[in-house]
């Protein structure tokens, strides 16, 4: 481990902002309306930068620069390239829909994306308030332009302006928040902060309503509830392709705020922002659940959907510290990690499909509109499928052992709280499984409302059938992904 100013910390970074600020250039002088030179770039910009994490979090280093500023370590170049990975997956499923809504008649799409990618390369790298804070600014800015990509469209402007408004309410949450952290601790530093709160000799008091706004902050770009208002509705009025964008890559990169933050910086304090993370959770399962049942939107019925899932994470995240003792805390943290991890996978695969049965004058939102998709296309309705069965945590799919360890992680605490909170959660997951399969029974069962065939372009198709056979072969072969993530956490903790 090396305490000096090291450029390696940053490779990555750099590479990635030097390539979208080039991109942003060329694309100036491209004319195709399909942007193939500036989606090329973009494409190859992301493949490089993914394989660059990918070798950094396989060294298993643990490396800080920058006077202390950015960390370098396993779980966070994991996520990183899992991150990466989530936005080119994206794009290749967004592109046909952005060409059909004329939304590349610039190259923004692809640009606010990679700064957007830079956003939370910056918020899972960060070991300060202050880096936290401009990444997580850069992420939600480029987010709400995205959002209000579609100029001449009134939802989608409608949802950029409640995103933005709500998002700005949840920023000044978070550095109210870290303010107060600052001035109790006096550092901005992660380790300084973590050192001062395990001393003991500061205001409990001023730390506590602290960590309240932090929390706040945080649960807002989980989109947990109380503080999930945003998520229905800029699921439903954002382009399709910009909802993969919010739904996607950014969990990870709030996740590991959530990391950097509560565990690295305020793990003494483990049992003040457990309690909250507690009262999320439990209302997030119980919210997400039952509004989701009511829904006739398929995206706005999965922003609630996800306001559930994030219910799961936050259980994880709770069940680390019990009484003082931190020897399940990797345990925990490793299981919410694989299950985010596991919930980008099968969100992307869902939207996937919903944005390639999109066409031109048609959004293919509703319920109905899946009426007889296996009779169109089994391919489709086959990963459709198989990532609606996962969410619903049926075995042998991925979400159903991200689940299993979540649960397990809560119940090792051996407290009648703990398993009264995941009978509580197994519960609310049979309610949802309830509108999973509703949709499942319309593809398959519903007479079609269209005979037109479904058509995409080979890649794509190939792309969505990995997407869809990861699923299911991560959740016949969880191991690896599980010992992953177990070995990230816990180099993570040790540092």
């Amino acid at each position: 481990m090396m305490n000096n100013v090291n450029w390696m910390t940053a490779y990555p970074e750099i590479f990635l902002l030097a390539m979208a600020c080039l991109i942003t250039l060329v694309d100036l002088w491209v004319k195709s309306p399909k942007r193939d030179l500036t989606y090329g770039l973009t494409m190859l910009t992301l493949g490089v930068v993914a394989v660059m994490q990918a070798f950094y979090a396989a060294t298993g280093e643990t490396v800080y620069g920058f006077g202390h500023m950015v960390v370098s370590d396993a779980m966070g170049n994991w996520l990183k390239c899992f991150a990466t990975l989530a936005v080119m997956t994206t794009l290749v499923y967004g592109r046909p829909y952005a060409v059909d809504r004329k939304m590349l008649q610039g190259g923004e799409l692809f640009i606010l994306s990679l700064f957007s990618l830079l956003g939370m390369f910056v918020m899972i790298s960060g070991n300060n308030f202050l880096v936290l804070y401009l990444g997580l600014e850069l992420l939600t800015l480029s987010g709400y332009a995205l959002v209000a990509l579609r100029r001449d469209n009134s939802n989608a402007t409608e949802a950029a302006m409640k995103y933005f408004v709500l998002g700005a309410l949840a920023s000044g949450f978070l550095l109210y928040g870290l303010s107060m952290m600052y001035g109790a601790t006096g550092s901005l530093d992660l380790t300084a902060v973590f050192q001062a709160t395990a001393s003991g000799h500061i205001k409990h008091q001023v730390l506590v309503l602290g960590v309240v706004f932090v929390v706040c902050g945080i649960a807002f770009k989980l989109g947990a509830a109380p503080f999930h208002m945003w998520v229905p509705d800029v699921y439903q009025g954002a382009p399709t392709a910009v909802t993969l964008m919010i739904a996607g890559a950014p969990k990870l990169a709030a996740f590991a705020l959530m990391m950097r933050l509560l565990v690295d910086g305020m793990l003494p304090m483990a049992i003040d922002w457990q309690q909250m993370l507690l009262v999320l959770a439990v209302l997030s399962l119980l919210i997400g659940n039952l509004s989701a049942i009511a829904q006739t939107n398929l995206k706005r019925l999965l922003a609630f959907s996800t306001i559930a899932q994030m219910g799961f994470v936050l259980i994880g995240m709770l069940a680390g510290v019990n009484n003082g003792n931190t020897l399940s805390a990797a345990n925990a943290y490793s299981s919410a990690m694989f299950y985010m991890i596991s919930y980008v996978l099968t969100t992307l695969g869902v939207f996937g499909v919903i944005l390639l049965l999109a066409r031109e004058g048609f959004e293919s939102e509703e319920i109905s509109d899946l009426a007889g998709l296996n009779q169109r296309s089994p391919l489709f309705a086959g990963v459709m499928a198989v990532c609606l069965f996962s969410l619903a945590g049926a075995p042998p799919l991925v979400g159903f052992f991200a689940k299993l360890s979540v649960l397990q992680a809560l119940i090792a605490s051996d407290q009648i709280s703990s398993l009264v909170l995941a009978v509580f959660a197994v519960m609310m997951s049979l309610v949802g499984a309830f509108y999973y399969l509703r949709i499942i029974k319309v593809m398959y069962f519903d007479p079609p409302l269209t005979a037109s065939t479904v058509s995409a372009d080979s890649h794509v198709k190939i792309v969505l059938a990995i997407n869809g056979g990861l699923v299911l072969v991560l959740g016949l072969l969880p191991g690896g992904l599980m010992s992953l993530c177990a070995v990230a956490v816990v180099k993570a903790l040790g540092t």
